[in-house]
């Protein structure tokens, strides 16, 4: 499988990964270097397991339990799933966004706040508040409304708070999951332009079933389809202009151009 050329160490890689609930096996040989400080989509038709691999960069499946996979993930060159990992710390490294914004019932404040507490942090709180809110380009609209509660503001203002508080515990890569599929043009293209500004510091992989979405904000893309097995494989992944415009494999042509899918 061919991949991205650059420079730079895999922010994270997948080692022929394979993903099963129970005896299904839904996604197998998964090879895959992320490129750091850059946005990965990943697309493909329903069922194709992009978000079953999304949740194993942070051991989400793990929730699952008839979820367990093969190979190997490496983040800083180690496997998050040997047994001497903690899956809380991987998942402070590598935050989630969801597909539907999912405020806890608290305060804007402590929706950033909170993680924090936690997990023991020793600096100024408001301090972190107020720089996560803004790197979510949320904190001019919310500011003087601190106290309110998060389930109180619009969809796209929630979907960025939930940003906010994946920022907060100061990840080095940010999982997305259809994060604007259920917003309106309007707060889709905040979230676009904060995904891309987040990006300089940030990598952040998303699934999307957007391609218009891919091609505008990733700058490289992973497309994934079914076997006859019905399970989910990666057929192509390069720079997000090429995938676009000049694929190499057959099936990512047809994707693309609508002819299934």
């Amino acid at each position: 499988m061919s991949q991205p050329q650059n420079n730079h160490k895999a922010a994270i890689s997948t080692r022929s990964l394979a993903i099963y609930y129970g005896d299904f096996r839904a996604v197998k040989d998964v090879d895959l270097n992320i490129v750091p400080r850059r946005i990965t989509a990943i697309i493909g038709p329903s069922g194709c397991g992009k978000s079953t691999v999304l949740r194993a960069f942070n051991r989400m499946n793990d929730f699952i339990p008839t979820c367990h996979s093969e190979g190997e993930i490496l983040y800083h060159g180690h496997n998050i799933y040997d047994s001497d990992v903690d899956p809380v710390s991987v998942r402070q490294h590598i935050g989630m966004v969801f597909q539907k914004p999912n405020p806890f019932p608290k305060s804007i404040y402590e929706n950033i706040a909170w993680g924090a507490k936690i997990n023991g942090y020793k600096d100024s709180l408001d301090e972190l508040v107020e720089d996560s809110l803004t790197q979510a380009a949320l904190w001019d609209e919310v500011k003087d409304n601190l106290t309110q509660s998060g389930l109180s503001l619009s969809g796209g203002q929630q979907q960025r708070l939930c940003i906010a508080r994946a920022l907060a515990v100061k990840p080095d890569i940010i999982l997305m999951d259809e994060p604007c599929s259920a917003l309106d043009p309007i707060a889709t293209l905040k979230i676009e332009e904060l995904m891309r500004s987040l990006s300089k510091k940030y990598t952040i992989i998303i699934v999307t079933h957007n391609m218009q979405q891919a091609a505008r904000v990733s700058d490289f893309t992973a497309f994934f389809t079914m076997d006859e097995d019905r399970a989910g494989r990666m057929v192509e992944y390069g720079e997000t202009s090429q995938i676009f415009t000049r694929p190499r494999k057959k099936q990512t042509e047809d994707y693309i151009t609508g002819r299934y899918g």
